[in-house]
């Protein structure tokens, strides 16, 4: 995959299909490019689908994080997605985000709304942003420092992926019976993709999550994203709390939330073939155009 400066970093990016409809995907946080790899397969070549690792991420640029994280905030995350459109010449395209990636993806449409079009979220951090709380500091640190800690908690994010008796407490997680190898391939190779994250993206995400949540700015401006939103929801999701979409729902003016039975947080791994269904119907049927 070829790297790109854009600014300050450069970050690592690929490219799925050639056609004239452009997406831009943003991966959420602990994430990288290959959270989609079993996805874009499924996808036509009439769209195509940049997507690129954060700053800190995967083999992008992981600038040493200030002391206050400010150089890994949500806002800095979505320039540096602006700054790789303009190197890649792209002036208009849709959006796709997955958990964090939906919280950057609304920092974009603030800072330049007639460069995007129609907005698809999986399991979003909304423009709430996130609490806070101490033990989630003592489960991430825990994580950083040991894979096997950290399988266990990323488990939590793709829980029909598991024997559901294995995913309780004290238990190893077991991959459940029926499984494809692919998915339990990725899912291995994508905890060992945590080891090159960036502490910046470790803890600077949430504290950045934290700060929106303290500050309600962005959220007090959902009724200017007036972009068409389609927001999909694993209803085993043990991450993102549904009330928060909910609320993001009602204060969109032109958003519909869609709930989907035995998923959980991560969709693009447990159920691939639907999420490129979801994905290929929603931009390419009726596409807004530039």
């Amino acid at each position: 995959m070829p790297r790109i400066k854009c600014g300050e970093v450069t970050l690592n990016y690929a490219e799925h299909g050639t056609g004239d409809v452009v997406v831009l995907a943003i991966h959420g946080n602990l994430g990288c490019t290959q959270w989609l790899d079993l996805v874009l397969p499924l996808i036509p070549d009439s769209l195509r689908i940049v997507t690129v690792d954060w700053r800190g991420c995967g083999k992008s640029d992981k600038p040493q994080p200030d002391p206050d994280f400010a150089n890994y905030a949500m806002k800095v995350h979505a320039q540096d997605h602006l700054a790789l459109m303009d190197q890649l010449g792209i002036k208009h395209c849709h959006l796709y985000g997955h958990s964090t990636g939906g919280i950057i993806a609304s920092h974009l449409l603030l800072l330049a709304p007639e460069r995007f079009g129609k907005v698809l979220l999986l399991d979003p951090i909304t423009p709430l942003g996130a609490e806070l709380l101490p033990e989630q500091l003592s489960i991430l640190s825990s994580m950083r420092q040991d894979l096997v800690t950290c399988f266990l908690g990323m488990a939590t994010a793709a829980p029909s992926l598991f024997d559901p008796d294995s995913l309780q407490a004290g238990k190893t997680p077991r991959f459940a019976g029926g499984l494809s190898e692919a998915q339990s391939k990725l899912f291995t190779e994508l905890i060992a993709q945590t080891r090159v994250l960036s502490d910046g993206v470790w803890f600077g995400t949430p504290h950045n999550l934290a700060r929106e949540w303290a500050s309600g700015e962005l959220a007090a401006r959902m009724p200017e994203m007036r972009h068409e939103h389609l927001i999909i929801f694993g209803d085993q999701d043990m991450w993102i709390p549904r009330d928060h979409l909910e609320i993001m729902v009602r204060q969109l003016p032109n958003a519909r939330l869609e709930s989907f039975p035995g998923v959980g947080h991560s969709m693009n791994l447990e159920k691939p073939e639907l999420l490129a269904e979801i994905f290929s119907r929603f931009f390419i049927e009726k596409s807004c155009q530039p």
